[in-house]
């Protein structure tokens, strides 16, 4: 596991005396081995050295710790005097423990880091830069994963393993939101400073966590007004067979998994998110519990400073002695404590109200009429018979010819509704357009000098249609080189 990826040694410059000197080295270095615009991994020594004294110059370095310098125990027989002798020390102990690889190449030497020291590195770096995160920014990137999952399950079904990744990491973030409130009212309770609980509350409360991602859930944007359509489509997807299969087999594929090992991660990967995003209104009740006891606390906090003198406690402390001195029966019997200056009917202060959430009401949804959906169907129906396209108007000529070269005016027949707009396209075929971009050329109109009477519907001019030998040797000329090419792929 860890001890198998790591050196042994790994850990020592960061739990020695000089930790901060490492500590502050280390960032530097990983602005460096980061870098967007490093296209190789492998950094010249030169550079890497470079970097290092620029670190001991830009923190004041001056200070250092005797340490081990070799493999037999012995100490270092002085401290370092200069720039360059700090970043030669820090280097050789970076080497030696493993945070840095030497690898020789010619002439020069150039220096790395391994994939588990590198990932590590990064890691570290993220603890000590923690950066805000949004609700907003993690729900839109899960129900982005999934609708893509869910629209192209065949060849973008491996987003739904993406969705669940950050599903699990918005989780996470839930849990370090509830631990970091946890945290500051531990440290708010151990503090007997009002200054510094006050500092501490609006740095890092208002500023780190209330601001940016509390106060996101009271406005009018909440970002969890996704939630609801993120479950329904995973619950649709649940029963759906047919993109299950999809799914399983694109997970098979990618992964390199069995049937039934894609099956099994699929139905995790879509119950992970579910359980999350269902169980969120219980951990923002709790996240509100703390929130709500972290606040009281500073409130009590910042009521109290003003009233408090110095010596106060020292004075409490000497009169309670003195009365304690004193017998119980001599004790003055009060029948209210109104009347004492240190406590009065202004001094009980009431916690303050909690928000109620609002009451539950029933969404009903509302019942059309079933003659109402009838008639928008019948319009629909209507309306689809009266868009004629090409393949309609093709389909309508080829039933005609019946195999035939060419049609006269007066053998067409109309029967229907579409039969007649047909044949309305039909006499002005070489003007259609895009309307008929795909028969373009396939047919040719001869008008004559006489009128025709069609099924008593149509009295037109009568007209010649023939079928364009150009046309068809064309696209048999067409279809032929598509076979060739076909066959010349396939060898």
């Amino acid at each position: 596991m860890l001890f198998n990826k790591l050196p042994d040694d790994l850990f020592l410059p960061l739990s020695g005396q000089n930790r901060f000197i490492y500590q502050a080295v280390l960032v530097e270095l990983a602005d460096l081995f980061f870098d967007e615009d490093l296209i190789d991994p492998f950094v010249p020594k030169d550079l890497v050295r470079s970097t290092i004294e620029e670190a001991v110059i830009k923190h004041g370095i001056r200070t250092w710790a005797l340490e081990v310098e070799d493999d037999e125990g012995e100490l270092e027989q002085e401290a370092p005097r200069s720039t360059a002798e700090y970043a030669n020390r820090i280097y050789r102990r970076l080497v030696k423990t493993g945070w840095l690889d030497e690898e020789q190449q010619l002439y020069r030497t150039y220096v790395l880091m391994a994939p588990s020291i590198s990932y590590l590195l990064r890691t570290l770096v993220q603890v000590a830069t923690f950066q805000k995160k949004s609700y907003g920014g993690a729900v839109l990137n899960v129900l982005s994963s999934v609708e893509a999952a869910v629209k192209d399950p065949q060849e973008r079904g491996l987003t739904l393993q993406e969705a669940a990744r950050a599903a699990a990491e918005f989780s996470a973030h839930l849990t370090d939101m509830l631990l970091g409130l946890r945290e500051l009212r531990q440290t708010f309770a151990a503090s007997n400073n009002p200054q510094e609980i006050v500092r501490g509350f609006f740095e890092q409360f208002v500023e780190a966590i209330l601001v940016s991602d509390y106060k996101t859930l009271k406005t009018h944007n909440n970002p969890f007004r996704f939630r609801r359509q993120l479950l329904g489509q995973l619950k649709e997807l649940q029963f759906d067979e047919h993109k299950l299969s999809l799914l399983i087999q694109h997970y098979q594929e990618v992964l390199e998994l069995s049937n039934a090992e894609a099956e099994a991660k699929v139905h995790q990967h879509i119950s992970r998110i579910i359980r999350i995003f269902e169980s969120v209104d219980q951990r923002l009740g709790a996240i509100d519990d703390f929130r709500f006891r972290l606040e009281k606390r500073v409130a009590d906090t910042v009521r109290y400073m003003d009233k408090t003198t110095p010596g106060m406690s020292a004075r409490l402390s000497r009169l309670i002695s003195k009365l304690s001195q004193i017998e119980e029966a001599k004790l003055p019997m009060a029948d209210t404590l109104e009347s004492f200056a240190f406590l009065s009917s202004r001094s009980v202060r009431s916690a303050p109200r909690r928000r109620t959430p609002p009451t539950l009401r029933v969404i009903q949804q509302k019942v059309i009429d079933p003659e109402v959906l009838l008639m928008r169907q019948r319009f629909k129906e209507y309306k689809e018979r009266r868009q004629i396209n090409s393949l309609k108007l093709d389909a309508y000529i080829e039933r005609h010819l019946n195999g035939a070269n060419e049609i006269s005016a007066d053998q067409f027949q109309i029967g229907t509704v579409e039969d007649y707009i047909c044949f309305s396209y039909v006499r002005h075929i070489g003007s259609l357009g895009n309307k008929a971009k795909d028969i373009h050329g396939k047919y040719q109109l001869q008008f004559e000098n006489r009128y025709v009477n069609i099924c008593d519907m149509v009295e037109c001019r009568s007209f010649v249609l023939r079928r364009n030998p150009e046309f068809t040797s064309a696209q048999g000329n067409q279809m032929n080189n598509s076979e060739v090419k076909g066959r010349q792929h396939a060898r």
